[in-house]
C-alpha cells in the first residue's frame, strides 16, 4: 500500500513514504505492548497532563496542522482550522471528565453490596480515514488514552503526513514511548495486527466494505470493535419549514468538507407544496459557489481528495443519469488544474436506480419530492444506512416526532450541529455499530467488572 501526499487542488506530489517493514511493525508493537503495562495503573490526573498539553498545542499551532491538512486532502482552510480546534476541544473533554464517566458505579443486589467498575484492556487498534486526518484520530485519543488504553493507528494512504504530525502531538505533549503509534502498513498487514493476541480491539471508520472485512477479523480472534461507516442521511423539509432557515443549512449540510463526510446530508426530501422553492433555492446555492484554491480564504469550494475520487464520483452520477435521474445542475469536472467536481443536484432517482441506494461521496445531493409528512418519513427509512439525519419545520414537537422515528443513529431538528463532543456518534444498519464521543464514546474498550461483596454461608 502506497503512503503518498499529493496536493488535490494541483496533482502534485508532495512527498512519500515507505510501509513498515516485517520486523519494524512487530518493533512497535512491542514498544506498545510494554507502554500499556505502564500506562494501565497512572492515574487519571497523570494521564490528563498529557491530554490537556496536546489538547493546548492543537490550539497554539492550528495554523500549522491546519494548512497541512489542506495541502494533503484539500480541505478548505477555514474549515480545517475548525477541525483542528474541534479536534482540540475532544482531547480536552476527555481530559477534565474522564474519570468521572469511568467512576465506579453502585449496584442495589438483595443482599450485601456491590458496584460496577471500569478497567483498560490493553492495545487497541485504530483504523481511520482520510476526509478528516485529525478529529478521527482525536476522538479514539481522547477516550481511549484516558480509559488507560494505548493506541496504534493505521491512518489513510492520503493523509500520511498529518499521520505523522497527530503523533508527534502526542510526543511533543510528554506521551511515553508506544503510547500512540502511527503505523504505516499494508492491509495484509493491518490482518496481522488484528490476529495478534496484544491487540485487544479494533476501532474503525470508513466504507462499508472495509467495515465488513475488519470486523469479520475482529470477530473470528473474538476481539471487541467499533464500526462507524458511511451515511445517506435524509435531510427532511416539511411543509411548513422556514426555508430561510433552512437553506444554509442544506447547503452547508451537503457541501461541509466538499461533501465527503459520512453523516453529510445526502438525501434531500422535501413535501411537496415547498418543493419547488426550495429546489430553484437550492440549485441558485449550488451554482454560486466557485472553484478555487482551498488556502484561499475566499475559495468556497474546494477540490476532492484525489483525482481517484473525482472520476468515482463522476462514474457515479453517470451511472445515474443512465438509469432514469435526471441531472438538475453539475455532474462535470471544473475546467480547472486538480480533482475539482461541479456541485450537483440529482432528482428523478427511483427505486430501481443504484444511486437510490449508493452513497455519493462529494458535493452530490439527491432530491426527492414527497406527497407529506408519513411519505417523509417511509423514504428516509428506505435505506440500507442509519447514521444520521435531520428534519425542519416551524414546530419543535412535530419535528421531534418525526425524528423519533427516523432509523438512524443520530436526528437532528432544525439543524446539523453535530461537532460536540458531548454528543454520541454513530450509526445502524450498514452504518456501523457502537459509539464514539460523550460518556458512551469511552466505554467501548473497558472491561466493566462486577465486584460484590456479601457476608453470608456458602450454599450447600
Amino acid at each position: 500500500m502506497a503512503y503518498q501526499s499529493v496536493n488535490p487542488a494541483t496533482g502534485k506530489l508532495l512527498k512519500t513514504f515507505e510501509p513498515l517493514t516485517k520486523q519494524q511493525l512487530e518493533d512497535r508493537l512491542a514498544v506498545a505492548a510494554r507502554c500499556y503495562e505502564t500506562w494501565r495503573h497512572k492515574t487519571y490526573a497523570e494521564r490528563a497532563v498529557i491530554l490537556a498539553k496536546a489538547a493546548k498545542l492543537l490550539h497554539e499551532q492550528v495554523e500549522t496542522f491546519a494548512r497541512t491538512m489542506t495541502l494533503e486532502m484539500g480541505k478548505r482552510i477555514s474549515e480545517a482550522r475548525g477541525e483542528v480546534e474541534y479536534s482540540s476541544s475532544i482531547l480536552a473533554y476527555y481530559a477534565r471528565n474522564a474519570e468521572r464517566f469511568l467512576a465506579p458505579q453502585p449496584l442495589n443486589p438483595i443482599a450485601g453490596e456491590a458496584h460496577m467498575e471500569s478497567s483498560p484492556i490493553g492495545v487497541i487498534f485504530a483504523v481511520e480515514p482520510w476526509n478528516f486526518p485529525y478529529y478521527q484520530l482525536a476522538r479514539v485519543v481522547g477516550p481511549q488514552l484516558m480509559a488507560g488504553n494505548v493506541l496504534v493507528v493505521k491512518h489513510a494512504g492520503n493523509v500520511p503526513q498529518c499521520a505523522l504530525a497527530f503523533e508527534k502531538l502526542l510526543t511533543d505533549a510528554g506521551a511515553p514511548a508506544g503510547l500512540y503509534t502511527n503505523l504505516f502498513i499494508s492491509h495484509e498487514q493491518s490482518d496481522s495486527v488484528i490476529d495478534d493476541p496484544r491487540i485487544k480491539g479494533v476501532a474503525l471508520t470508513g466504507s462499508v466494505a472495509a467495515g465488513r472485512s475488519v470486523a469479520a477479523r475482529a470477530g473470528q480472534n473474538l476481539k471487541p470493535s467499533s464500526m462507524e461507516l458511511g451515511g445517506s442521511d435524509a435531510f427532511i423539509v416539511l411543509d411548513d419549514a422556514d426555508l430561510e432557515h433552512t437553506m444554509p443549512w442544506a447547503v452547508w449540510g451537503r457541501m461541509y468538507n466538499g461533501g465527503q463526510t459520512c453523516c453529510a446530508a445526502k438525501r434531500f426530501i422535501v413535501v411537496d407544496s415547498v418543493a419547488d422553492k426550495f429546489l430553484e433555492k437550492f440549485t441558485l446555492a449550488f451554482d454560486a459557489l466557485a472553484a478555487g484554491d482551498p488556502l484561499d480564504e475566499k475559495t468556497t469550494l474546494g477540490p476532492l481528495s484525489s483525482e481517484g475520487a473525482l472520476v468515482q464520483l463522476l462514474g457515479q452520477v453517470e451511472q445515474a443519469v443512465s438509469n432514469g435521474a435526471r441531472l438538475v445542475t453539475g455532474g462535470k469536472r471544473v475546467d480547472r488544474v486538480g480533482a475539482y467536481m461541479q456541485p450537483t443536484i440529482l432528482a428523478d432517482v427511483k427505486p430501481g436506480n443504484p444511486a437510490f441506494r449508493d452513497e455519493f461521496f462529494g458535493p452530490v445531493a439527491m432530491f426527492f419530492r414527497v406527497k407529506d409528512e408519513e411519505a417523509a418519513i417511509a423514504l428516509a427509512n428506505d435505506s440500507d444506512f442509519g447514521l444520521g439525519g435531520s428534519v425542519f419545520t416551524k414546530d419543535i414537537a412535530r419535528g421531534k416526532r418525526v425524528a423519533s422515528r427516523v432509523e438512524t443513529g443520530m436526528m437532528f431538528v432544525n439543524n446539523l450541529s453535530w461537532t460536540d463532543a458531548e454528543l454520541p456518534f454513530g450509526g445502524i444498519k450498514d452504518s456501523g455499530y457502537g459509539r464514539e464521543l460523550g460518556d458512551i464514546g469511552i466505554q467501548a474498550f473497558v472491561n466493566k467488572k462486577l465486584v460484590r461483596y456479601l457476608k453470608a454461608d456458602a450454599p450447600l
